[in-house]
């Protein structure tokens, strides 16, 4: 009967899953890979950290250690718990460990060389028997391959484990009874070699089983027969220079106003002083209690951020989509372009004062620094490398990190932790203050603005509103309130607002009107953005971003999430006239009636915010190595 209703339970999933399919948010691992993957073996997966272990209960009750549960077999590792009700959670990564168990019957290599284990969240629902009747619903009759579905005896017991994987859960508790009704997780996977080594980790964008059998095929070749990818390109790289989008492009006599990176100078500056000690305007930074910042750690962290060689083909840093002289953001491009020209979707958004951001990226996909560095170095369009292991070995295989990571973390290797620890470190002490309005404000120096900037103050305070979103605190001022809001803007351009002609750009100062029917036969269709929704897919989500500090501002154009406006201006008009009205639009945001001087005013304000370390900031991140390829005496051109 047990099996039975596992099979049936099976089946319900699946015919959900297909339901749900049709709605169009199924996560890629439930359909067939878009594009031809690497081939096994020919690329290489460096170790990331040795895989933790932890004591655990088997489905018959027997405790055991998961080291010992690893044996000698090439192990996929996946945190779960039976009650999971997100398609694209706990389900997804049983339906693609399914799969895999199904390739794995065909192939004699893969079935004596490969375990699956799935350890649960829930010690306290998914008891022994539980993971028992739970794995009924992917064990029959006759089936082969080794999955092991198996628990803990208490939370007390998880807890260390989960640590040791950088895993965190929330548990959702009913008031009445004590018991829990649901757990909120990040799903990973985790791909470990045979000496207990985790060698890839996998979410739910890159969680599918074509690319885990590859992986796990090329763990699987003797090492003389893997193809060895060289970690470093020939040197000599060219630098690169942005371009693209500037207001003033349209003319035939357009430069880049940007230093090339190959002709700065520049002066350091004593960051550790900034955190120790921030301007005007500013609470104390935020630091985590296990990443407490350190010159060494500033220092490295500055290093690494200039890096070019930490991009797959060793050309683009994360200093090439946020630029130290246009605001650490990119004042030339409404949406910031990766490797190979690969556009992004959104703007670049500033890195100044991002130490006091409770959520990044628009979306607040991630809520720390030392984490967020993942996304950029692992997205496609960005810096575009295949995997965590395979950075982390062309950072180790580069002799000019060796002392500056001894120095940081006194004997930690490089390591996906102390890599994020060190670029968190640097990105911190990138705060701006004492502006004008710091110490007119905040100074009590009231002939700093202008009268105009004094007008926009009572504005902005009063009747437009922008401070509900921009917060002025009593004794500080961070002019974000961290939270996330629906404009309209992004509901415009996925609805789309208008079917007129595109004009392209064909050379500096010479345009054609196009059909859009026509552009879109020769170039991919921007993919749609729906703001937060794309993390939570809760409904209510659709289109909201995340508020931006205004500190800078005038830095740090083009302005919105998708660099929709040039201009300050711009932007002021876009509010003074509601934004784009639809039923899922902040209630805060409605038509202001100013005139057009009091949105002068307003932009006068706002011009105040620019902290007069900023270019303090800018000449100290001239002064960094570039990072070029090393070349092949060694030196490091």
């Amino acid at each position: 009967m047990r099996l039975i209703v596992g099979r049936l339970s099976f089946f319900f999933s699946l015919l959900w899953i297909a339901q749900v399919h049709a709605s169009g948010v199924l996560a890629p691992g439930y359909g067939p890979l878009e594009y031809d993957p690497p081939l096994p073996g020919s690329y290489q997966l460096p170790p990331i950290q040795k895989a933790a272990d932890g004591n655990i209960l088997d489905s018959d009750g027997n405790l055991a250690r998961l080291h010992d549960l690893f044996g000698d077999r090439v192990v996929l590792l996946s945190f779960m718990f039976s009650s999971c009700s997100d398609v694209n959670g706990c389900p997804l990564s049983s339906f693609v460990f399914q799969k895999i168990k199904t390739e794995i019957q065909n192939d004699l290599e893969l079935e004596n060389g490969v375990r699956l284990i799935s350890l649960s969240f829930d010690p306290e629902r998914d008891t022994p028997d539980r993971m028992q009747l739970y794995s009924n619903n992917f064990h029959y009759a006759n089936s082969r391959g080794d999955w092991r579905f198996v628990t803990t005896d208490s939370i007390d017991t998880l807890r260390p484990i989960l640590e040791g994987y950088g895993q965190e859960i929330e548990k959702f508790i009913d008031v009445e009874t004590g018991e829990t009704q649901d757990i909120s997780h990040l799903l990973k996977v985790y791909l470990i070699d045979q000496q207990s080594m985790i060698r890839n980790i996998y979410s739910v964008s890159f969680l599918h089983a074509d690319l885990l059998l590859n992986d796990v095929r090329s763990l699987l070749m003797p090492l003389e027969g893997q193809s060895v990818q060289k970690l470093n390109s020939p040197a000599g790289s060219k630098y690169s220079r942005p371009g693209d989008g500037k207001d003033g492009y349209e003319s035939s006599n357009y430069e880049t106003d940007s230093l090339a990176l190959a002709l700065r100078e520049g002066r350091p500056f004593n960051l550790y002083n900034l955190i120790e000690s921030p301007p005007l305007g500013l609470p104390p930074v935020p630091q985590p209690s296990g990443n407490i910042a350190t010159p060494e750690k500033i220092k490295l962290g500055r290093k690494l951020f200039f890096d070019r060689r930490l991009s797959i083909n060793d050309t683009f840093s994360c200093a090439m989509c946020h630029i130290p002289d246009q605001g650490f953001t990119s004042n030339e491009m409404a949406t910031a372009v990766g490797v190979e020209g690969r556009s992004v979707r959104r703007n670049s958004p500033t890195l100044y004062n991002i130490a006091y951001m409770d959520s990044l990226f628009y979306d607040a996909r991630e809520d720390n620094l030392e984490q967020q560095i993942w996304s950029p170095f692992l997205s496609r369009n960005e810096m575009a490398n295949p995997s965590i292991g395979y950075l982390l070995g062309k950072i180790r295989s580069f002799p000019d990190y060796d002392n500056l990571f001894e120095a940081a973390f006194k004997g930690r290797p490089v390591a996906m932790d102390t890599l994020g620890m060190a670029l968190a470190a640097y990105q911190r002490t990138l705060v701006t203050g004492n502006s004008a309005f710091d110490r007119w404000h905040f100074g009590g120096e009231d002939d700093v603005i202008t009268d105009e900037a004094k007008r926009g103050y009572d504005l902005f305070i009063g009747r437009a509103g922008c401070s509900n979103c921009h917060l002025i605190n009593e004794d500080h001022a961070l002019f974000t309130d961290n939270k996330l809001h629906n404009t309209g803007l992004g509901f415009e351009n996925s609805i789309g607002s208008g079917s007129g002609p595109v004009r392209v750009t064909l050379a500096p100062g010479v345009f054609l009107n196009v059909d859009p029917d026509i552009v879109n036969t020769v170039g991919e269709k921007p993919p749609a953005d729906l703001g937060r929704y794309e993390i939570t897919e809760d409904p209510a989500d659709r289109w909201k971003y995340r508020t931006p500090t205004l500190r800078n501002i005038a830095l740090t154009a083009p302005f919105m999430h998708n660099g929709r406006f040039s201009s300050l201006n711009e932007v002021v008009a876009f509010y003074n006239r509601g934004g784009v009205p639809h039923d899922l639009q902040s209630s805060l945001i409605r038509p202001l009636g100013l005139t057009v001087q009091e949105q002068n005013d307003l932009v006068a304000f706002m011009e105040t915010l620019t902290g007069d370390n900023a270019d303090a900031l800018v000449l100290d991140a001239f002064a960094a190595p570039v990072g070029d390829p090393i070349q092949n005496d060694g030196s490091v051109h």
